[in-house]
């Protein structure tokens, strides 16, 4: 007869993390004292991040592990919370208590692990751990964070570090890399590896956008690509004049709300750009905040509107090439009192974007902190930028050109003369007999501005 205790054990240790895992998705061999996981999206990075902090609980090989996201909220919703999170993969034979209010799992041993985020880097000034988890290093706006955790990595025989990351050619990874082959070790995985596991419709998405691209070399791949040859900007360039958040920014003469609003929203849509700078007496520019994402309308308003409050801006600026009227009407549905100032594209995107870039090159525009997902579209733009190559739309580029046109690029001579030719250009183009006026629409096409303008006007009455 079957031992059905026997018969249990066999199964668990049958679905054991050891026993499903991918030989580059458990922890590697030697003395080493940070693992560096290079892996594309859907590698399955936060599973191995999850399984590696239950291990290490459970041997007592560490009683004090730190767990660091990007934000609060990812090392909750991801980390701790999330399906392939703490809480998920933990045995239920030894689960951790988790409290919420207090950041804090703790494992019947007496192991305990705290969240906490990368924007706040003071918060890792006191705490000291014998080991730590760090989730998409690439994407953390302070790299100060990293020191401060590394000044309270200092407990036990042996404290290590797991850092799980998709690639960015940042400062702090390349220090990383430069370490491998002594206390660092390095293991690299691709979005593909993982196929099995991933949902059908996820994986065809994610091929379907980044596939055949350069950027899908590096969110499916996993390459560390570096600057592109001929971008407008260069990392180089854009570290030198890095201003540090701890350090106090200049007093700002004028401070500007920057928008570039996609036409339409949902999962396939671009994103709306939203970048707030400002600029000091002596014309120098600082990036301040970047909150560009996929936004409905409604969304995107109140974001802009939020920032320009809590930043004392002095006005709000869009590209109304693309939203006509909607842009001003979305906003003035929500706050009738921004100043506002519509932006007429009449030049390309490029050429739009040489005068900021300039001004770049003369060291005379500072990132407040890191930004990592603009400053990766702004070392990807290129002269003959094309979006179906690049695998993205440069829409927060777009909103930061457009925030330091308004802020520090002087006019051309003449031309206002070359926009009343533009006008008059329009106005010829009129067929006779007076403005023509298309008739009105009974139905709306989904996506469309016409459509987005109405479903904001929807949303808005619904809430008041």
């Amino acid at each position: 007869m079957a031992n059905p205790v026997a018969a249990q054990l066999a199964d668990a240790l049958a679905g054991s993390w050891p026993a499903i895992a991918r030989p580059n998705q458990l922890p590697p061999a030697g003395d080493w004292q940070v693992w560096l996981l290079l892996a594309g999206r859907g590698f399955g990075k936060t599973r191995t991040l999850a399984e590696w902090v239950c291990h290490q609980a459970a041997a007592g090989q560490a009683g004090r592990i730190a767990l660091v996201a990007a934000t609060a909220a990812d090392a909750r919703d991801v980390l701790v919370e999330g399906q392939s999170g703490i809480l998920a993969v933990a045995p239920p034979w030894f689960r951790p208590v988790y409290e919420p209010s207090k950041r804090r799992l703790t494992w019947p041993n007496g192991a305990i692990a705290t969240t906490f985020s990368a924007e706040e880097p003071e918060r890792l000034r006191g705490p000291q751990h014998d080991a730590a988890v760090c989730d998409e290093l690439g994407s953390w706006s302070r790299p100060e964070t990293w020191d401060m955790l590394q000044f309270g990595l200092r407990l036990g025989r042996h404290p290590r570090c797991l850092v799980a990351t998709t690639p960015r050619p940042t400062r702090l990874i390349r220090e990383l890399l430069a370490r491998e082959g002594g206390d660092v070790i390095v293991t690299r995985g691709s979005t593909y590896e993982n196929r099995a596991n991933l949902a059908p419709g996820f994986f065809a998405q994610i091929i379907r956008k980044y596939e055949g691209t350069r950027l899908g070399r590096q969110e499916l791949n996993a390459e560390l690509l570096d600057d592109v040859p001929g971008a407008l900007w260069s990392r180089a360039r854009i570290e030198e004049a890095r201003w540090p958040v701890h350090k106090q920014v200049p007093d700002l003469v004028r401070i500007a709300v920057a928008i570039d609003p996609a036409a339409s929203s949902g999962e396939e849509a671009d994103e709306t750009g939203i970048v707030v700078a400002g600029k000091d007496a002596n014309g120098h520019g600082y990036v301040l905040a970047d909150q560009s994402g996929r936004h409905p309308p409604t969304e995107w308003a109140r974001i802009a509107i939020r920032l320009y409050q809590s930043h004392k801006a002095d006005r709000i600026v869009a590209e109304v090439n693309n939203g006509g009227e909607m842009v001003e009407a979305t906003i003035r549905m929500i706050d009738r009192n921004v100043s506002f100032s519509a932006l007429r594209a009449t030049r390309g995107k490029v050429i739009r974007a040489e005068p900021v870039a300039a001004l770049y090159e003369q060291g005379k525009i500072h990132h407040v902190g890191g930004f990592p997902t603009l400053e990766d579209q702004m070392c990807q733009f290129v002269s003959d930028f094309d979006r179906a190559r690049a695998g993205f739309s440069p829409d927060r580029v777009d909103a930061l050109v457009w925030a330091f046109t308004d802020l520090l690029v002087e006019g051309l001579p003449n031309e206002g003369y070359y926009e009343w030719l533009r006008q008059k250009a329009e106005e010829y183009s009129k067929p006779p007999g007076g403005d023509f006026e298309p008739p009105p629409k009974t139905v709306l096409a989904p996506g469309s501005v016409e459509w987005a303008l109405e479903q904001a006007k929807k949303e808005l009455e619904r809430h008041q």
